[in-house]
């Protein structure tokens, strides 16, 4: 056991005596069953008698095909650091169904004696390995780069996420049965894995529905998304885990309907990105009553809500604070906020700079070693850097504000900023979403393509409605050059809507802005804010208290 090995035979009886007398079979090992179409995965210390467990279950015995990954470097926190990644790539990798429960909290990933050693070094061995065997389709970089990899409901946990995974457990088996509708509000920023947190408890409630034991046993739970893109990963996910049906996962208006017809209710209610949900009628999309919060607590028994404001974008989805806890409040309820980054690997500086910049106030720029967060006087020249960003990690993208036409008509509409031009994105393809196609890369994406969403690089074109106000130092929103007449369609509801426009404007920067892992590039199209900008990238700082000071004069609170 000098060397990572793999070793298959077949999943008999007389394949699991065979290992009697083995170096490995009192040993930490990895393991996979496996026919054409299923796979399970494990870790265990006593390879022989699991197997033997393994046969007596009915649901296994379709498999035919037993694998043992050995290495005398291994001890338990390694191999069950390798099971979890394991199940999250052979998900991703999409050739096997797999027959997983989630994980036990007890058995939650931890740090441990020379972890990147066996999370980042063994593992790439292993899994290039088992590529080159053919026993997995996709290498390790394209794997990282799918949406059903970044939300797979089997991913590792931060201990918050965890906690909040947890309470909602809690809260469902509380109130499963209780007269009248409990909403549970999960608030947090983009990029703080709120989405990856419902993945996760939605496939545990689920499993938890086939448990006779458990009090959600026979619950008819669901996942709401009203979002097309992320409903087609959430969907994508379904048809690979045990847990998991695709009728399981809607948008909230056929959800409404649906329920309305058949006057039944459901038990569990999942909403993600609620800040998305209706606030009022809307006949084009066949939703004709008050809200759609209102009517998904209606008939809904738990509501489970993932709300972000700062990533409203229609004025028909407007949720201001009041509105949104009167609507709550009115039921029993509770809420959780989330608040670590997760999304993007950039420091506190990088990220309190876009959370001002969003806010209208224009910090001195940080120096960062690790992110590359850069400035750039021409969109060609921020395409070429992307491009070629795209060809060595894949994943980078040019996305940009709705300044631009853009129509539903079936004709082509242009991005142009001097000798820039590409055309806005489309999303004719029913099963891959519009960051995973390698033809978009000669697209620029908007805020309905990209939104939940992650890149590793992302370049952001700040189109005509984004100025500089000199006098005032901070930025200028001009609504009048914002192209996106649906965005502002109800104005007249609104007490103070160019106050509202505004904020909408704000928010869309914000979901463009926090969408890279790695990088984040900005391009402005106003000259006197690309000057601006351009100016403080040159001399920015390595000195935070130079950037607090500036945040401390400010009056934003």
């Amino acid at each position: 056991m000098n060397m990572l090995e793999i070793i298959s035979m077949p999943f008999t009886h007389s394949s699991i005596d065979s290992l009697y007398g083995k170096s490995y079979s009192d040993y930490p090992v990895v393991y996979f069953l496996n026919n054409n179409t299923m796979v399970y995965i494990g870790e265990t210390v006593a390879v022989r008698n699991r197997m033997k467990n393994h046969l007596k279950n009915p649901e296994r015995k379709s498999l035919d095909k037993m694998t043992v990954i050995i290495h005398e470097k291994f001890n338990r926190s390694a191999t069950y650091n390798i099971e979890t990644k394991l199940i999250n790539y052979f998900l991703a990798d999409e050739r096997y169904k797999l027959q997983n429960k989630s994980q036990t909290v007890d058995s939650v990933s931890h740090n441990y004696y020379d972890k990147p050693f066996y999370n980042e070094k063994l593992f790439n061995e292993l899994w290039d390995q088992l590529k080159e065997k053919d026993y997995v389709t996709h290498s390790r970089e394209v794997i990282e780069n799918k949406d059903i990899f970044k939300l797979s409901p089997f991913k590792e946990l931060s201990i918050e996420q965890i906690e909040l995974k947890e309470k909602i457990i809690d809260v469902c088996e509380k109130h499963i049965n209780d007269e009248r509708p409990f909403v549970f509000l999960v608030k947090g920023e983009a990029g703080t894995g709120k989405s990856v947190v419902l993945s996760a408890v939605f496939n545990r409630i689920q499993e938890l529905a086939k448990e006779k034991s458990s009090a959600l046993y026979n619950s008819n739970n669901f996942l709401l998304v009203n979002h097309g893109e992320m409903l087609k990963t959430y969907q994508k996910i379904a048809g690979k885990v045990k847990a998991l049906k695709k009728n399981n996962f809607d948008k909230p208006t056929p959800f409404i309907n649906k329920r309305k017809k058949a006057n039944e209710k459901a038990d569990i209610v999942f909403v993600d990105e609620a800040h998305l949900l209706l606030t009022r009628a809307d006949s084009f999309n066949n939703f004709n009553e008050n809200n759609h919060l209102e009517e998904i607590m209606k008939h809904s028994r738990i509501v489970i809500l993932v709300y972000d404001d700062k990533q409203v974008l229609k004025m028909k989805s407007y949720w201001d604070k009041n509105k949104l806890l009167h609507l709550v409040d009115n039921h029993h309820s509770e809420e959780y906020i989330l608040k670590n980054q997760f999304r993007m690997q950039a420091s506190l500086e990088i990220i309190n700079w876009i959370d001002q910049f969003v806010e209208k106030k224009i910090l001195p720029i940080p120096k960062e070693e690790e992110f590359d967060f850069q400035i750039f006087d021409s969109a060609v020249q921020m395409y070429k850097k992307i491009c070629e960003k795209n060809k060595n990690f894949g994943l980078a993208r040019v996305v940009s504000t709705f300044d631009y036409v853009h129509k539903k008509d079936g004709e082509t509409y242009y991005i142009k900023e001097n000798q820039f031009k590409l055309p806005w994105n489309t999303t004719t393809n029913r099963d891959t979403t519009w960051a995973e196609r390698e033809d978009t890369i000669k697209e620029v994406g908007s805020i309905y393509t990209i939104q939940g969403f992650d890149l590793n690089y992302v370049g952001v074109i700040l189109g005509p409605s984004v100025t500089y106000d000199q006098e005032k130092d901070e930025l200028k929103i001009i609504t009048e050059n914002y192209k996106d007449t649906e965005a502002f369609k109800g104005k007249d509801a609104f007490d103070d809507p160019k106050y509202i426009k505004e904020r909408i404007i704000l928010n869309s920067i914000n979901v463009l802005l926090k969408r890279g892992i790695k990088g984040l590039y900005i391009y402005a199209s106003d000259p006197e804010l690309r000057g601006h900008l351009m100016r403080l990238y040159e001399n920015r700082t390595e000195n935070y208290e130079i950037l607090k000071v500036a945040e401390d004069k400010s009056e934003y609170h």
